[in-house]
Protein backbone atom coordinates (compact mmCIF):
# COMPACT_ATOMS: atom_id res chain seq x y z
CA UNK A 1 0.00 0.00 0.00
CA UNK A 2 1.39 3.39 -1.04
CA UNK A 3 1.66 5.98 1.69
CA UNK A 4 2.63 8.96 -0.46
CA UNK A 5 1.56 10.58 -3.71
CA UNK A 6 4.91 11.33 -5.39
CA UNK A 7 8.00 9.50 -6.60
CA UNK A 8 9.89 10.72 -3.50
CA UNK A 9 7.53 9.15 -0.97
CA UNK A 10 9.06 5.67 -0.95
CA UNK A 11 12.64 6.84 -0.38
CA UNK A 12 11.71 9.40 2.28
CA UNK A 13 9.48 6.93 4.12
CA UNK A 14 12.16 4.22 4.04
CA UNK A 15 14.75 6.54 5.62
CA UNK A 16 12.20 7.56 8.25
CA UNK A 17 11.40 3.94 9.12
CA UNK A 18 15.10 3.04 9.40
CA UNK A 19 15.98 6.03 11.58
CA UNK A 20 12.89 5.58 13.75
CA UNK A 21 13.52 1.82 14.05
CA UNK A 22 17.13 2.28 15.15
CA UNK A 23 16.11 4.99 17.60
CA UNK A 24 13.37 2.81 19.13
CA UNK A 25 15.76 -0.14 19.53
CA UNK A 26 18.27 2.08 21.32
CA UNK A 27 15.56 3.67 23.45
CA UNK A 28 14.30 0.28 24.62
CA UNK A 29 17.82 -1.12 25.07
CA UNK A 30 19.22 1.84 27.00
CA UNK A 31 16.11 2.07 29.18
CA UNK A 32 16.31 -1.64 29.96
CA UNK A 33 19.98 -1.37 30.92
CA UNK A 34 19.26 1.64 33.13
CA UNK A 35 16.49 -0.24 34.94
CA UNK A 36 18.75 -3.29 35.36
CA UNK A 37 21.50 -1.10 36.87
CA UNK A 38 18.99 0.50 39.26
CA UNK A 39 18.05 -2.92 40.66
CA UNK A 40 21.47 -4.58 40.38
CA UNK A 41 23.44 -1.80 42.04
CA UNK A 42 20.95 -0.27 44.46
CA UNK A 43 21.98 0.36 48.07
CA UNK A 44 20.47 -2.88 49.41
CA UNK A 45 22.22 -5.13 46.92
CA UNK A 46 25.45 -3.20 46.76
CA UNK A 47 25.88 -1.26 50.04
CA UNK A 48 29.57 -0.72 49.45
CA UNK A 49 30.61 0.99 46.23
CA UNK A 50 32.97 -1.09 44.13
CA UNK A 51 35.49 0.03 41.55
CA UNK A 52 34.89 -1.41 38.09
CA UNK A 53 37.82 -1.48 35.69
CA UNK A 54 37.36 -0.53 32.01
CA UNK A 55 36.69 -3.12 29.32
CA UNK A 56 38.36 -2.56 25.96
CA UNK A 57 36.00 -4.92 24.15
CA UNK A 58 32.93 -3.07 25.34
CA UNK A 59 34.56 0.27 24.47
CA UNK A 60 35.21 -0.90 20.91
CA UNK A 61 31.73 -2.40 20.52
CA UNK A 62 29.82 0.70 21.64
CA UNK A 63 31.99 2.88 19.41
CA UNK A 64 31.95 0.77 16.24
CA UNK A 65 28.27 -0.29 16.27
CA UNK A 66 26.83 3.25 16.72
CA UNK A 67 29.22 4.52 14.02
CA UNK A 68 27.96 1.87 11.59
CA UNK A 69 24.34 2.67 12.45
CA UNK A 70 24.88 6.41 11.98
CA UNK A 71 26.45 5.76 8.56
CA UNK A 72 23.46 3.58 7.61
CA UNK A 73 21.08 6.37 8.59
CA UNK A 74 23.16 8.88 6.63
CA UNK A 75 23.20 6.66 3.55
CA UNK A 76 19.44 6.23 3.39
CA UNK A 77 18.86 9.89 4.21
CA UNK A 78 21.23 10.97 1.44
CA UNK A 79 19.73 8.44 -1.00
CA UNK A 80 16.31 9.95 -0.37
CA UNK A 81 17.51 13.57 -0.60
CA UNK A 82 19.85 13.49 -3.61
CA UNK A 83 17.15 12.89 -6.27
CA UNK A 84 15.26 15.93 -4.95
CA UNK A 85 18.04 18.21 -6.30
CA UNK A 86 18.33 16.55 -9.74
CA UNK A 87 15.58 18.09 -11.86
CA UNK A 88 14.63 16.15 -15.01
CA UNK A 89 15.13 17.97 -18.32
CA UNK A 90 11.45 17.62 -19.22
CA UNK A 91 10.19 19.23 -16.00
CA UNK A 92 7.44 21.84 -16.30
CA UNK A 93 8.55 25.07 -14.61
CA UNK A 94 6.12 26.94 -12.36
CA UNK A 95 6.96 29.93 -10.16
CA UNK A 96 5.66 29.68 -6.60
CA UNK A 97 5.34 32.97 -4.71
CA UNK A 98 4.95 33.28 -0.95
CA UNK A 99 4.00 36.34 1.03
CA UNK A 100 2.14 37.07 4.23
CA UNK A 101 -0.05 35.06 4.16
CA UNK A 102 -0.68 33.39 0.84
CA UNK A 103 0.82 31.18 -1.86
CA UNK A 104 0.32 31.98 -5.54
CA UNK A 105 1.55 30.27 -8.69
CA UNK A 106 2.61 31.52 -12.12
CA UNK A 107 2.48 29.06 -15.02
CA UNK A 108 4.69 29.10 -18.14
CA UNK A 109 2.04 30.97 -20.16
CA UNK A 110 1.77 33.72 -17.53
CA UNK A 111 -1.43 32.44 -15.92
CA UNK A 112 -1.74 33.02 -12.17
CA UNK A 113 -3.68 30.93 -9.66
CA UNK A 114 -4.06 30.68 -5.89
CA UNK A 115 -3.79 26.88 -6.01
CA UNK A 116 -1.42 24.60 -7.87
CA UNK A 117 -2.77 22.29 -10.59
CA UNK A 118 -0.40 19.78 -12.22
CA UNK A 119 -0.63 16.80 -14.61
CA UNK A 120 -0.11 13.34 -13.18
CA UNK A 121 3.25 11.67 -13.91
CA UNK A 122 4.73 14.99 -15.08
CA UNK A 123 7.89 16.31 -13.40
CA UNK A 124 7.21 19.81 -12.08
CA UNK A 125 9.90 22.24 -10.97
CA UNK A 126 8.81 25.01 -8.61
CA UNK A 127 10.97 28.12 -8.57
CA UNK A 128 10.48 29.41 -5.03
CA UNK A 129 10.19 33.14 -4.42
CA UNK A 130 9.46 34.90 -1.13
CA UNK A 131 8.19 38.45 -1.42
CA UNK A 132 8.62 39.38 2.23
CA UNK A 133 9.79 37.08 5.05
CA UNK A 134 10.99 33.51 5.49
CA UNK A 135 8.43 30.89 4.41
CA UNK A 136 8.64 27.16 3.75
CA UNK A 137 6.76 25.30 0.99
CA UNK A 138 5.52 21.96 2.32
CA UNK A 139 3.39 19.23 0.74
CA UNK A 140 3.15 16.37 3.27
CA UNK A 141 1.66 13.87 0.81
CA UNK A 142 4.57 14.43 -1.61
CA UNK A 143 7.24 14.36 1.14
CA UNK A 144 8.68 17.66 -0.06
CA UNK A 145 9.58 20.76 1.94
CA UNK A 146 11.88 23.63 1.01
CA UNK A 147 12.53 27.06 2.52
CA UNK A 148 11.57 30.23 0.66
CA UNK A 149 14.12 32.89 1.64
CA UNK A 150 13.80 36.56 0.57
CA UNK A 151 16.45 37.47 -1.99
CA UNK A 152 17.62 33.86 -2.45
CA UNK A 153 16.91 31.63 -5.45
CA UNK A 154 15.66 28.19 -4.44
CA UNK A 155 13.67 25.39 -6.01
CA UNK A 156 12.12 21.99 -5.54
CA UNK A 157 10.66 19.48 -7.92
CA UNK A 158 8.26 16.56 -7.72
CA UNK A 159 6.37 14.10 -9.86
CA UNK A 160 2.87 13.34 -8.62
CA UNK A 161 1.79 9.72 -9.03
CA UNK A 162 -1.76 9.65 -7.64
CA UNK A 163 -4.63 11.86 -8.71
CA UNK A 164 -6.30 13.96 -6.03
CA UNK A 165 -6.13 17.16 -4.04
CA UNK A 166 -3.34 17.61 -1.48
CA UNK A 167 -2.64 20.26 1.15
CA UNK A 168 0.10 22.86 0.73
CA UNK A 169 1.29 24.35 4.01
CA UNK A 170 3.79 26.93 5.17
CA UNK A 171 6.17 25.10 7.51
CA UNK A 172 8.00 28.20 8.79
CA UNK A 173 6.43 30.63 11.25
CA UNK A 174 5.96 33.80 9.20
CA UNK A 175 3.78 36.06 11.31
CA UNK A 176 0.39 36.52 12.88
CA UNK A 177 -1.66 34.58 10.30
CA UNK A 178 0.91 31.86 9.62
CA UNK A 179 -1.61 29.11 10.36
CA UNK A 180 -3.96 30.52 7.70
CA UNK A 181 -1.33 30.28 4.95
CA UNK A 182 -2.89 27.31 3.22
CA UNK A 183 -3.19 26.25 -0.40
CA UNK A 184 -3.50 23.01 -2.35
CA UNK A 185 -2.08 21.07 -5.27
CA UNK A 186 -4.50 19.18 -7.47
CA UNK A 187 -3.21 16.31 -9.59
CA UNK A 188 -5.24 15.59 -12.74
CA UNK A 189 -4.82 13.77 -16.06
CA UNK A 190 -2.97 15.69 -18.76
CA UNK A 191 -6.10 16.42 -20.77
CA UNK A 192 -7.91 17.87 -17.76
CA UNK A 193 -4.86 19.97 -16.94
CA UNK A 194 -4.74 21.42 -20.45
CA UNK A 195 -8.46 22.21 -20.26
CA UNK A 196 -8.05 23.85 -16.84
CA UNK A 197 -5.09 25.96 -18.00
CA UNK A 198 -6.92 27.16 -21.11
CA UNK A 199 -9.96 28.11 -19.05
CA UNK A 200 -7.85 29.83 -16.37
CA UNK A 201 -5.98 31.83 -19.00
CA UNK A 202 -9.23 32.93 -20.66
CA UNK A 203 -10.98 33.88 -17.41
CA UNK A 204 -10.17 37.37 -16.15
CA UNK A 205 -11.51 39.53 -13.35
CA UNK A 206 -13.98 42.26 -14.23
CA UNK A 207 -11.58 44.94 -13.05
CA UNK A 208 -7.79 44.91 -13.66
CA UNK A 209 -7.17 46.46 -10.24
CA UNK A 210 -8.90 43.53 -8.56
CA UNK A 211 -6.70 41.09 -10.48
CA UNK A 212 -3.54 42.88 -9.31
CA UNK A 213 -4.75 42.90 -5.71
CA UNK A 214 -5.56 39.19 -5.77
CA UNK A 215 -2.22 38.40 -7.35
CA UNK A 216 -0.38 40.25 -4.58
CA UNK A 217 -2.43 38.86 -1.66
CA UNK A 218 -3.83 42.27 -0.67
CA UNK A 219 -7.02 40.68 0.66
CA UNK A 220 -5.11 38.67 3.22
CA UNK A 221 -4.75 41.85 5.28
CA UNK A 222 -7.44 44.16 3.87
CA UNK A 223 -11.13 43.36 3.50
CA UNK A 224 -13.62 44.82 1.02
CA UNK A 225 -16.68 44.41 3.23
CA UNK A 226 -15.73 46.77 6.06
CA UNK A 227 -14.44 44.10 8.46
CA UNK A 228 -11.17 44.78 10.25
CA UNK A 229 -8.19 42.56 9.49
CA UNK A 230 -4.47 43.26 9.77
CA UNK A 231 -4.94 46.53 7.89
CA UNK A 232 -7.84 48.93 7.22
CA UNK A 233 -10.74 47.77 5.06
CA UNK A 234 -10.90 49.10 1.49
CA UNK A 235 -14.66 49.56 1.67
CA UNK A 236 -15.55 53.24 1.49
CA UNK A 237 -11.97 54.26 2.22
CA UNK A 238 -11.41 56.53 -0.79
CA UNK A 239 -12.03 60.15 0.12
CA UNK A 240 -12.29 59.31 3.82
CA UNK A 241 -10.49 61.39 6.45
CA UNK A 242 -8.14 59.43 8.70
CA UNK A 243 -5.65 60.10 11.48
CA UNK A 244 -2.25 58.69 10.55
CA UNK A 245 1.07 58.49 12.38
CA UNK A 246 3.93 60.06 10.44
CA UNK A 247 7.42 60.00 11.99
CA UNK A 248 5.84 59.47 15.40
CA UNK A 249 3.43 62.41 15.09
CA UNK A 250 -0.30 62.22 14.42
CA UNK A 251 -1.83 64.16 11.55
CA UNK A 252 -5.08 64.20 9.61
CA UNK A 253 -5.10 63.21 5.93
CA UNK A 254 -7.62 62.53 3.19
CA UNK A 255 -7.24 59.20 1.44
CA UNK A 256 -6.69 60.05 -2.21
CA UNK A 257 -4.63 58.86 -5.16
CA UNK A 258 -1.39 60.24 -3.73
CA UNK A 259 -1.88 58.62 -0.32
CA UNK A 260 -2.76 55.19 -1.76
CA UNK A 261 0.19 55.29 -4.13
CA UNK A 262 2.55 56.29 -1.30
CA UNK A 263 1.15 53.60 0.96
CA UNK A 264 1.84 50.93 -1.67
CA UNK A 265 5.40 52.11 -2.25
CA UNK A 266 6.25 53.10 1.35
CA UNK A 267 3.61 51.52 3.64
CA UNK A 268 5.29 52.64 6.86
CA UNK A 269 5.39 56.35 5.98
CA UNK A 270 1.81 57.12 7.11
CA UNK A 271 0.26 54.39 9.26
CA UNK A 272 -3.43 54.69 10.04
CA UNK A 273 -3.96 55.20 13.77
CA UNK A 274 -4.76 51.94 15.55
CA UNK A 275 -2.81 49.71 13.17
CA UNK A 276 0.66 48.27 13.61
CA UNK A 277 3.68 49.57 11.73
CA UNK A 278 6.01 47.23 9.88
CA UNK A 279 3.61 44.46 8.83
CA UNK A 280 3.33 45.50 5.18
CA UNK A 281 6.28 45.40 2.82
CA UNK A 282 7.00 47.88 0.03
CA UNK A 283 5.58 46.95 -3.37
CA UNK A 284 7.51 49.65 -5.23
CA UNK A 285 9.51 47.08 -7.19
CA UNK A 286 6.59 44.67 -7.56
CA UNK A 287 3.66 46.79 -8.73
CA UNK A 288 4.15 49.38 -11.48
CA UNK A 289 2.46 52.78 -11.76
CA UNK A 290 -0.22 51.54 -14.16
CA UNK A 291 -1.14 48.72 -11.79
CA UNK A 292 -1.28 51.20 -8.91
CA UNK A 293 -3.65 53.33 -10.97
CA UNK A 294 -5.82 50.24 -11.61
CA UNK A 295 -5.89 49.51 -7.87
CA UNK A 296 -6.95 53.06 -7.08
CA UNK A 297 -9.76 52.91 -9.64
CA UNK A 298 -10.98 49.65 -8.15
CA UNK A 299 -10.90 51.01 -4.58
CA UNK A 300 -13.01 53.93 -5.76
CA UNK A 301 -15.77 51.46 -6.68
CA UNK A 302 -16.01 49.97 -3.17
Amino acid sequence: MRTGASTFAEGVDLSLYIIAGISIVFLIGITAVMIWFVFRYNNKRNPKASHIEGNNTIEVVWTVIPTILVMIMFYYGWAGFKPMRNVPDNAMVVKAYAQMWKFSFEYPDGTYSDTLVVPINQPVKLELVSRDVLHSFYVPAFRIKEDMVPGKDNFLWFEATIEGRYDVLCAEYCGQLHSYMLSSVTVVPRQRYDEWLAKAAATGDDHPGLAVMKQNACFTCHSIDGSKLIGPSFKGIYGKTEIVVTDGAEREITIDDEYISRSIKDPNADVVQGYMKGLMISYENTINDQQIADIIEYIKTL
